[in-house]
């Protein structure tokens, strides 16, 4: 299994932008898939999940409200809608996969495959 990341670049601040994770090798709607992000001298954070089959989401508290996590299963493709940017959102966003039944997963070892990343650049 294995993810191509896009959609990241450099937005101003309060703008949108939309990271799509393509999967390849194997089918991922029995997996909850999830993002997470990991800022310059930070811990690769959570940033919100999307449960397999059912598609429940579930997101971290700084960036609910704001954020979108979508899957299109036909595609085998999961997305994350950012919008109103902040500064403080700038950070490399990963896209993983977890194939355990954990409900959610939102830590970083329960996830067993990953994207390269893609950089999200927000400017003030």
């Amino acid at each position: 299994l294995q993810f191509v990341e896009s959609g990241g670049g450099l937005v101003q601040a309060g703008g949108s932008l939309r990271l799509s994770c393509a999967a390849s090798g194997r089918t991922i709607s029995s997996y909850h898939m999830g993002w997470f992000r990991q800022a310059p001298g930070k811990e690769r954070e959570i940033v919100g999940t999307i449960i397999r089959n059912g598609g429940r989401t579930y997101y971290a508290d700084s960036v609910k409200g704001r954020f979108t996590i979508s899957r299109d299963n036909d595609k085998n493709t999961v997305y994350l809608q950012m919008n109103s940017l902040k500064p403080e959102d700038t950070a490399v966003y990963y896209c993983a996969a977890c194939t355990r039944f954990i409900l959610p997963p939102d830590r970083r070892d329960e996830y067993d495959y990953w994207g390269q990343g893609t950089q999200v650049t927000v400017s003030s």
